[in-house]
């Protein structure tokens, strides 16, 4: 569908860049003749992602707590001096843990809450003031995840993740006069390295899951990827505040207790 050609001399910038979704985005970015900046947290693992995908293209890293504001914004003015301009935001970054909403204590709730929606929040804002807003251009991709009907057994991260689906719509009509364009990706089941955090009981659940999903298999990280290169392009350019459901209609018909029920037999 794309020509190499079709971000040629973009500046992207992908948060959460070193493994997973966020890996695979930058790749395909960088495939596809953009500049991009990777950043995470811990930076030795960023620098072994980084050269990997210098193989494809151009690529910038700098290690980035986008919980803390001083971060992003020595982000941004590496980016400002190294390029001048910021075309593309893609917040992939963010984490969370499996539990039942009674067992969430205060400091795990606020982690969660403080990674994915603050630290959204925060990168979209001085990224936004940085560049996007002075250069009344910009477009940003927000991945949250399938919270359509629910989050059972992650209501910290589902909440989160709807409140990024809600400022999402918010920015999008706030920020128009600007010529932003902003959505979100929602990936359902995603076979990536971010499955293997979690305990083999739900490995095994997410393994029962596939047959109820209605495409009867778990998404590749390339099909994230490749809604958020479309929603990026110039394709999309008259699509702004929407979440495009990459899930196999999971979020439609699907049994959204399978997490919360393997939890309970925890207890």
């Amino acid at each position: 569908m794309f020509k190499t050609d079709t971000f040629k001399d973009k500046i992207v910038l992908v948060t959460g860049g070193r493994s997973g979704i966020g890996f695979q985005t930058a790749k395909d970015f960088l495939l596809l003749g953009a500049k991009v900046v990777i950043c995470s947290r811990k930076e030795d693992k960023l620098k072994i992602a980084a050269e990997e995908l210098a193989e494809f293209g151009e690529l910038s890293f700098q290690a980035c707590d986008i919980r803390k504001t001083e971060d992003i914004q020595s982000l941004a003015k590496m980016i400002q001096e190294k390029y001048q301009r910021l075309d593309i935001l893609v917040n992939n970054a963010g984490g969370q843990f499996p539990a039942l909403a009674e067992y969430i204590n205060d400091k795990g709730w606020n982690a969660v809450v403080n990674n994915n929606l603050n630290g959204t929040f925060y990168m979209i804002r001085e990224m936004a003031n940085t560049f996007f807003i002075p250069q009344k251009k910009g477009v940003i991709v927000n991945i949250i995840a399938d919270v359509y009907r629910g989050f059972p057994g992650m209501a910290h991260t589902g909440a989160a993740r709807a409140g990024v689906e809600n400022l999402t719509k918010t920015l999008a009509q706030e920020w128009s006069d600007f010529n932003i364009r902003i959505n979100c990706v929602a990936p359902g089941i995603i076979e990536s390295s971010g499955l293997d955090q979690y305990p083999q009981q739900i490995q095994d659940m997410f393994e029962e899951a596939q047959k109820a999903i209605p495409l009867k298999r778990f998404g590749k990280v390339e099909d994230v990827s490749n809604a958020v290169t479309f929603l990026s392009s110039a394709m999309a350019e008259y699509i702004t505040g929407v979440s495009l459901y990459v899930d196999g209609a999971q979020h439609l018909s699907f049994d959204k207790m399978g997490l919360a029920r393997v939890l309970k037999s925890f207890m």
